[in-house]
């Protein structure tokens, strides 16, 4: 696998090295070794899914507060998502930041998350599979989130949002600008 660091700190954008053959390819998606070799978390508690009907649906921003926070590693399994992911961590130096992934079927591309983003995506296409390795187990109480069309992040979808939850929607504002991470 490959890794390679985000412009955000902390956060990978993880790819498979195929071995391909006449039958088609092989690669490993997940290999504890490799993430603890790079400091990152390897023990994940839940596997889930998410699928989504129509192109342009916004789903995020997500995160989970302490003492539930959560690190996870997100893939597309079907079609394609833009991925956006802002890290509120007050002691990193890129706080209130944000940056944006193409995760597809095709690219096999992984998105490592760590504790503290808040993390969302848009459907590129129709008939979207996303599918999650989340290191902690859900905790209600700890549920949070913030606004995916909050001017003081500025994140730049690609799309018009075709359909966003109720929930979502109503994630609060944050109140001090960032500077937007290019992809």
């Amino acid at each position: 696998m490959l890794f390679q660091q985000a412009l955000l700190e902390g956060a990978f954008v993880i790819e498979p090295e195929p071995l391909r053959d006449e039958r088609g390819f092989f690669a490993r998606t997940f290999c504890t070794r490799e993430f603890e070799a790079r400091g990152l978390a390897s023990h994940f508690v839940q596997h889930s899914i998410s699928s989504t009907v129509r192109k342009g649906t916004v789903r995020g921003m997500h995160l989970q507060r302490p003492p539930h926070a959560e690190v996870k590693v997100v893939t597309c399994t079907r079609g394609a998502i833009f991925d956006a992911i802002v890290d509120l961590r007050p002691a990193s130096p890129t706080f209130r930041r944000w940056q944006g992934f193409e995760l597809t079927s095709d690219n096999h591309r992984r998105l490592y998350i760590p504790e503290g983003f808040a993390h969302g995506f848009q459907t590129l296409t129709n008939e979207v599979e996303v599918s999650y390795l989340i290191s902690a187990f859900y905790a209600p109480e700890s549920a949070s989130g913030i606004r995916h069309d909050d001017p003081a992040i500025g994140i730049d979808w690609p799309l018009c949002v075709s359909s966003i939850s109720d929930k979502d929607r109503s994630w609060p504002l944050l109140d001090v600008p960032t500077v937007p991470m290019p992809a």
